[in-house]
């Protein structure tokens, strides 16, 4: 590879052939910090959404905005925090996986199958996200559980030690995985409906307003990006739609991760039972779409964050 100085005061771009270099390793990056952006951004938040979707006996009788002021008073404002440490360490592999797998499944589906447009970006999605809820679903498992603690009523002293408690408590490895189902079921349309609404939003938008809405790559301006504003928009309008869908296999898989952590956890061991149990104790509105409120303020930010990064990632990594 040629260094800056061979390559002149002018070279704005490296050549090719060493853009192509790590290709693979460069988007995993890229995915990764887009990932842990948008989590660290709304931790707080996905704090108090366990707490209300498992209804914890100390905030099940508030709402979102008093358990965002009550979890402070009671634990510390580190307290919003709690289970952030285990969110990083599955966040940035979460999000590598999704991002990488997303590019290379829409170029399979394209190629192999001869499927394009905006049918290709909804196969993708679904696809990328399932590859990586499975691959990091063991992290989640003990986020969620740490998560859910309360200062003074810790089961689980860290990560590491959620780990072993989890391995020898509730049946090895099997334990890892409680909830994977509805987790799966749950993560294709979100996946894929947060990748197609976000790229055919930007589809349209640089084909219909392309001064307006767009602007030159910085590592090829040859391409047309969105601006970051429109970025964030576009992302954020993709994650409002993507959770309206998903949202009651969200709360199933929540309380299906916490598992003996809940007293009535003997009725939450199936999807279907969940669903049904949740239904029947608490309805559509008090059950089934608890906490969706925060989740629109958590999930808005988040993807428009997560989509906003990754794009400009690809740019600062020469993607494009």
């Amino acid at each position: 590879m040629a260094s800056p100085a061979a390559a002149g005061p002018g070279a704005a771009l490296p050549p090719a052939a060493a853009r192509r270099d790590f290709y693979w390793l460069r988007s995993f990056i890229a995915g990764g910090v887009a990932g842990c952006c948008a989590k660290t951004t709304t931790a707080p938040l996905d704090r108090v959404k366990i707490l209300l979707q498992a209804h914890n006996h100390h905030y099940k009788h508030l709402g979102v905005f008093s358990t965002l002021c009550a979890v402070p008073k009671k634990e510390g404002y580190l307290g919003l925090y709690k289970g952030n440490g285990a969110m990083m360490i599955r966040i940035f592999p979460y999000g590598a996986i999704q991002f990488m797998a997303f590019d290379q499944y829409k170029k399979v589906i394209k190629k192999q199958l001869g499927i394009s447009g905006h049918v290709h970006r909804l196969m993708a999605g679904s696809m990328a996200g399932i590859t990586a809820v499975i691959c990091t679903y063991p992290l989640d498992m003990v986020r969620v559980r740490l998560a859910f603690q309360v200062k003074g009523e810790h089961k689980y002293m860290g990560i590491i030690h959620a780990f072993k408690m989890i391995y020898t408590k509730e049946g090895g490895l099997s334990g890892f995985y409680r909830g994977l189902m509805p987790t799966v079921v749950g993560m294709a349309p979100y996946a894929g409906f947060s990748f197609f609404t976000f790229g055919t939003l930007k589809s349209i938008g640089l084909a219909q307003a392309p001064n307006l809405l767009g602007r030159p790559s910085l590592d090829n301006p040859e391409v047309l990006v969105l601006k970051t504003h429109v970025n964030l928009l576009c992302g954020g309008m993709a994650g409002a739609i993507a959770q309206t869908i998903s949202y009651p296999l969200d709360v199933t898989r929540r309380r299906m991760q916490l598992g003996a952590v809940l007293p009535d956890s003997d009725k939450c061991l199936t999807m279907v039972q969940t669903l049904r149990y949740v239904y029947q104790q608490h309805g559509v509105r008090r059950g089934l779409y608890r906490g969706l409120s925060l989740n629109y303020i958590r999930c808005i930010p988040s993807q428009a964050v997560a989509f906003t990064t990754y794009e400009l990632m690809k740019q600062f990594l020469h993607l494009n």
